[in-house]
């Protein structure tokens, strides 16, 4: 069969040494972000020296005017202060609640998979090798819920860590755009990229430790070292569950309010510092979009490689102790460390951005970039990390897989997602016409809008389900389901340079609105506007990053579900699963109705109470007056913090309770079904017709062609019609989409999670009848 070139002991260095450098290189990012100050002391000098300008930091004080007014630096000091505290407020109101749920599911996971030898400390038959002994099943729980805790608290972590950046960015890219539009992206973007390469390293250096530590106790027992870890994904997932659907709630429930009241009716600006919920709004945008979009990808990540590492326990890699070859998924991720950091310094000191219309290319230039240098990364990794030949598990047989096919696997996903990326760009930027389109049918009202619209996200579904059909069958052809778990990991091996463009947008938001509140110039809120326009895009390219990844983590994921269930076939004509097909299909309508109607409520509270104050403040609207920002920011923060409970609910509790009740079979058709539905018709097609909705938008407010001047300016009719379709599509790209593609991920590993326990004690009612 042969062996890998690279050696275990030069294993065990280059995981941990890629993961510290991408630490070290979020640091570095973050120190060069910090150079930028929020006050308006006078230099320490005092004079004006080479490195001053009157006296201030030439760095600083720079307008384009030549007026160096400080005011305006205090000011926006104030508002970051203002939004970090809302946002970490929020964050630790909702980890207090997410905590004691993190507790009693450990407690559950201990529970159920002890009990499936009745909590036995004797070695078991192995599951895939009856004459070898394994660990008991006890060890197993024990090590399972550890994994669990561990994925979690990383979760969170990462989900902070993201938040606390933005907001101590946001204010700063303000600042920089006075000096021009390059030195605020540079400011945005680096920013971005302390969130993707902490996010990124943090994942594989826990990871990594866990195997190690784990190892200490399994000694030759992989199968079940491998088996344990998969909690880590679980933890990843569940975390991110409540991030995502409570940060959603939390950023639509202000942003609708806000626009509704303030912009429709009152026809004031965006981000008015007379409109109450506009604090709420810029909060909203770092827990939804930057922890929540975080925590998300985080849990992609750690599924995708948990599902790599389970099937390759059970293939030639476990069972002949190949430690370099088993920890493929964990190099694959190493490289894609040091690759995106490459990448970066294309976008932060290899070029320089001078004109607004060179923004949105340099971010597409990221993903292509990363996407070509990472293809070379995989070919490398391959060849030295991998035997030239070796079998791969496949539903009770070995599957001989060559290096090079391998090496096709993990390619067909990476540039499946490229692929998906720019789909994803092509309908959701009003650079072209499927946007101008929608914004051209404003001309007749809001409905016409509506109606385009969701023409616009059904058709956008085709060529990202080819292009991920695509990936499914080259994969599963070459190497079985570890072809399509490292075909994920390939989709996300770029995940530092996709969280750094994503996280981009809603810094760049934030910067928008700190200008408008601020009172800066027109020419500044130009700037930070094309950086947000740019930013609305690329956002809406990640969510098609998470959702293509989410369906071949989902796909590999139940694969080593229905084998370690030991389900032989899985056939949809039986009723047994076909019932759960019919199930599964329903489940992500009734999660999307839950948040939507959760957004509606909470957006309900917000703008009865935006128009309160409008009422009964006197001098509000004239701008004598400060509105009460702390009520709308509450009213967000309760309604989220309530609202998140019951959708969570039902994806935690819908495999606990098919798989003890109805049996692994069903299990399976509830699987397949949430997959197929959710991935397909609502995660795709909601995210990208709230993104086209927000650009049509945007398109009839910049104004900057012919057509778009004939649809406005700001407050006629066309645009009234946009921003009502705007209000309509926010739920859907921010809270029901993203959050689907978690749904279809957390059942699939919960259920991988639990499979012991289903397959020894669950279908207890066919048990019964």
């Amino acid at each position: 069969m042969g062996e890998a070139v690279l050696s275990e002991m030069a294993t065990e260095i280059v995981v941990p040494v890629c993961a510290v450098i991408g630490i070290a290189f979020s640091l570095v990012q973050w120190v060069l972000v910090s150079r930028v100050k929020l006050t308006s002391e006078r230099h320490a000098s005092g004079g004006s020296g080479s490195n001053s300008k009157n006296g201030y930091s030439d760095y600083l004080i720079e307008e384009e005017e030549g007026i160096n007014d400080h005011s305006v630096v205090t000011k926006c000091a104030d508002i970051q202060t203002a939004i970090s505290e809302g946002a970490t407020s929020f964050l630790f109101t909702e980890y207090q609640y997410v905590g004691i749920f993190m507790i009693a599911f450990a407690i559950l996971i201990f529970l159920f998979l002890g009990s499936v030898e009745g909590f036995s400390t004797k070695s078991q038959p192995c599951t895939y090798d009856k004459e070898k002994a394994c660990k008991p099943a006890l060890a197993t729980a024990i090590f399972s819920t550890v994994s669990f805790l561990l994925g979690a608290v990383t979760s969170v972590l990462s989900g902070f860590l993201g938040m606390k950046i933005a907001t101590y960015a946001n204010a700063r890219t303000t600042l920089e755009a006075r000096k021009g539009v390059g030195k605020a992206f540079i400011i945005a973007f680096r920013s971005g990229a302390v969130m993707g390469f902490l996010l990124a390293a943090n994942g594989l250096l826990v990871l990594y430790i866990a195997i190690n530590l784990f190892k200490l106790y399994y000694g030759d027992d992989w199968e079940g070292l491998f088996e344990a870890i998969t909690g880590y994904g679980l933890g990843g997932s569940s975390m991110a569950l409540f991030g995502r659907v409570g940060g959603g709630i939390y950023t639509k429930a202000a942003d609708v309010g806000a626009d509704l009241v303030g912009k429709v009716e009152r026809n004031i600006p965006e981000d008015d510092p007379r409109n109450p919920a506009v604090i709420a709004d810029n909060v909203g945008d770092n827990v939804g979009d930057i922890a929540g979009m975080g925590s998300d990808l985080f849990g992609s990540y750690a599924e995708s490689s948990c599902a790599a590492l389970v099937v390759a326990s059970i293939s030639s890699f476990g069972v002949n102790h190949e430690f370099t070859a088993m920890l493929f998924p964990l190099l694959i991720s190493s490289v894609g460390i040091l690759v995106c950091l490459i990448t970066t310094l294309f976008a932060t000191d290899f070029f320089e951005i001078k004109v607004v219309k060179e923004i949105e290319p340099a971010l597409k230039k990221q993903l292509i970039i990363s996407t070509v240098l990472m293809t070379v990364g995989i070919a490398i990794v391959t060849l030295i990390g991998v035997p030239s030949s070796f079998t791969i598990y496949n539903f009770g047989t070995q599957k001989d897989v060559k290096n090079w096919q391998l090496f096709l696997c993990v390619g067909v996903g990476l540039w499946a997602g490229l692929i998906i990326g720019f789909v994803t760009e092509y309908y959701t930027s009003n650079a072209y016409s499927p946007v101008q389109d929608v914004a051209d049918s404003c001309r007749t009202g809001a409905a016409t809008n509506v109606i385009f619209g969701l023409a616009l996200g059904y058709k956008s579904v085709i060529i990202p389900i080819f292009a991920i059909a695509i990936s499914i069958f080259v994969s599963f052809s070459f190497a079985a389901m570890y072809g399509i778990a490292v075909a994920a990991l390939g989709m996300l091996s770029t995940i530092a340079t996709g969280l750094a463009i994503d996280a981009y947008g809603p810094i760049s938001d934030n910067a928008g609105g700190i200008a408008e509140m601020a009172g800066m110039s027109h020419r500044i809120r130009e700037r930070t506007d094309a950086l947000d326009a740019a930013g609305n895009t690329t956002a809406a390219i990640g969510k098609g990053f998470a959702i293509g990844s989410a369906a071949l983590v989902s796909l590999a994921l139940f694969g080593a579900f229905v084998s370690r269930a030991a389900i032989s076939t899985v056939d949809v004509l039986t009723p047994k699963v076909f019932i759960g097909l019919i199930v599964g299909a329903m489940l992500p309508y009734w999660f999307s109705a839950m948040t939507m109607k959760s957004v509606g409520s909470a957006a309900l509270k917000m703008v009865e109470e935006v128009r309160r104050q409008f009422n009964t403040i006197p001098g509000l609207m004239e701008g004598h007056a400060r509105p009460d920002y702390s009520t709308c920011v509450k009213i967000s923060t309760d309604a989220s913090i309530k609202e998140m409970i019951p959708p969570g609910a039902l994806v935690m509790l819908t495999p606990l309770i098919v798989g003890t009740f109805f049996g692994v079979e069903t299990l399976s058709g509830v699987l397949a079904g949430a997959l197929v539905s959710g991935v397909q018709q609502i995660a795709i097609s909601a995210s990208n017709t709230g993104g086209a909705w927000d650009n049509a938008k945007k398109y009839i407010e910049a104004g900057a062609s012919e057509h778009a001047r004939d649809l406005g300016p700001k407050g006629s009719d066309p645009h009234k019609a946009a921003v009502i379709g705007d209000t309509v599509g926010d739920p859907l790209k921010d809270t029901s989409g993203p959050s689907l593609n978690i749904l279809i991920k957390l059942m699939a590993v919960e259920s991988l999670v639990f499979a012991p326990f289903f397959a020894t004690h669950g279908g207890l009612l066919f048990k019964i009848f």
